[in-house]
């Protein structure tokens, strides 16, 4: 009897199963989405992506299923496009529709919605629009920060000539060049490399950078809400970011107390005026969180893509030092040895741009770009994607689209030549993203990259300690593409 009673038991939850299955993959298949990899109740399209390797699954996927396609994330679909013209189409030629950030629950858990990365709406205009002034005003072509780039690589060449012909890592200068950029644009100084405050805050970034790339960090991606209130080393993200939020509300406060209204001196001073400004709005939104959220952003967006972009462009001259000689030849003759490079020197430099260019395309060091989303139900290229879907804009297939690169797996600068050996744009080059959402620190980091390899050139050969046929130029693997290897070098002084 109790036999019977259990197998009946099975029997109404297996067919309750089936037919929460076949409603289920019915009612996907009526809303028409793009196609996909058929999704399973809960696991969605896991067991078809390599969770080390997801921008290499979804590549794959494309070949399969065209340039738009679904795949799920548990059960929430998420739309994923293909190469430039589709991802054109979205963002530029239906901008309004597709200019909406996606929602992540991790990032949620972290940034609460506050800053302008991930945001939306009105905060997300307001901050942007600031954020863009603030930059200008300390950078984005004005001679200021150009001035102060030109400062710090002065300081990262001294400490790389310290080196002499002893070789190391390139990472931690990279690192330690990028965030004191950042830190003259929020707190309005840098710092000397040693100092206890500057290295307390790299160090807490790196913890959280670390943690994030680990397995905890992918688990917490997919299970942010379960994952987030157990024990482990994942916790040390959230300890780390109340660290930094006493960090920067004790700079507020000391910035409070020297406050010039009439030369203001970094970001912070701008945001305090402009919650100056706006205290009796009380749905303002330049208050403390998003001051922090702001400061986050760029720390993050920053210090990781730039020195991750150097990283890889020293790398890639290591295996071809025939590019670096050409490099110095032009370099020689336009600048000379003795004058400082200058922004405006770019101009004249047809063949370093064009390099320079290729080692943001080549590097594609953000492969799917930030999560975009749909703010409307629309139609896109005859398929049907509703209301708040996110979407995934693949950047590393639009810089690696052969229809607009030549040879697109390889490292070649005249992608961006003409026959004559002048620049030549390509609108696929997007390492910054397109439309309403792209990068706000475009221009600062365009800056940034040609001061660097141009005063790096300018002083020093760059050396390999392996011959230049060994040097793998390849991200590091299971990292999603995103890693690079991990490399030693030296220097010649010139």
């Amino acid at each position: 009897m109790e036999l019977g009673v259990s197998g009946t038991l099975l029997l109404v939850v297996l067919i309750s199963l089936v037919l929460y299955f076949l409603t289920w993959r019915r009612n996907l298949r009526q809303k028409n989405m793009p196609p996909g990899p058929p999704p399973l109740p809960l696991l969605g399209s896991l067991l078809d992506l390599n969770t080390k390797e997801i921008p290499m699954s979804l590549m794959k996927l494309g070949e399969t299923y065209g340039p738009v396609f679904t795949v799920y994330l548990s059960s929430a679909p998420a739309v994923v496009l293909i190469g430039y013209d589709c991802v054109k189409e979205a963002l530029i030629d239906n901008g309004d529709v597709f200019s909406k950030r996606g929602h992540l629950e991790f990032t949620q858990l972290i940034t609460n919605g506050y800053g302008v990365l991930l945001s939306n709406g009105e905060r997300c205009t307001q901050l942007r629009r600031f954020s863009l002034s603030t930059l200008r005003n300390f950078g984005m072509g004005k001679r200021s920060i150009e001035e102060r780039i030109q400062e710090e690589v002065h300081y990262i060449t001294e400490e790389i000539e310290k080196k002499g012909s002893s070789q190391f890592d390139p990472t931690d200068f990279l690192t330690l060049f990028v965030s004191n950029i950042i830190c003259f644009i929020v707190f309005g100084e840098r710092f000397d490399y040693e100092d206890v405050k500057f290295m307390t805050i790299l160090n807490l970034l790196k913890e959280m950078f670390v943690v994030m790339s680990s397995n905890w960090g992918m688990l917490l991606n997919v299970f942010p809400k379960f994952i987030s209130l157990l024990p482990g080393p994942h916790q040390k993200i959230f300890t780390n970011l109340e660290k930094l939020k006493h960090f920067v509300a004790e700079s507020l406060e000391d910035h409070k107390a020297t406050l010039d209204p009439n030369c203001p001196r970094d970001l912070i001073d701008c945001f305090l005026m402009k919650m100056e400004e706006e205290k009796s709005n009380t749905k303002t939104e330049f208050h403390f969180d998003n001051l922090f959220g702001t400061v986050i952003d760029l720390f993050f967006a920053g210090i990781e893509t730039l020195s991750r972009t150097l990283q890889y462009g020293l790398l890639y001259l290591l295996k071809y030092p025939d590019v670096e000689s050409k490099i110095q030849e032009e370099m020689d003759r336009v600048i000379g040895q003795n004058q400082c490079p200058s922004v405006e020197d770019r101009v004249q430099m047809p063949y370093t741009d064009a390099v320079i260019h290729e080692i943001q395309r080549f590097a594609a060091i953000a492969p799917l770009g930030l999560p975009h989303a749909t703010s409307q139900d629309t139609t896109f290229r005859g398929y049907h994607i509703p209301k708040g879907t996110t979407v995934v804009t693949m950047l590393t297939s639009v810089l690696r689209d052969p229809k607009y690169f030549k040879n697109p797996e390889q490292f070649d600068p005249t992608n961006f030549l003409n026959d004559d050996g002048s620049f030549r744009k390509n609108e696929a080059f997007v390492p910054f993203s397109l439309g309403k959402r792209s990068c706000i620190g475009e221009g600062l980091a365009r800056m940034e990259i040609f001061l660097f390899f141009t005063t790096i050139l300018q002083k020093f050969n760059l050396k390999s300690v392996m011959d230049k046929e060994d040097i793998e130029i390849t991200p590091e693997p299971n990292k999603n593409g995103v890693i690079p290897r991990t490399y030693q070098m030296y220097v010649i002084p010139r």
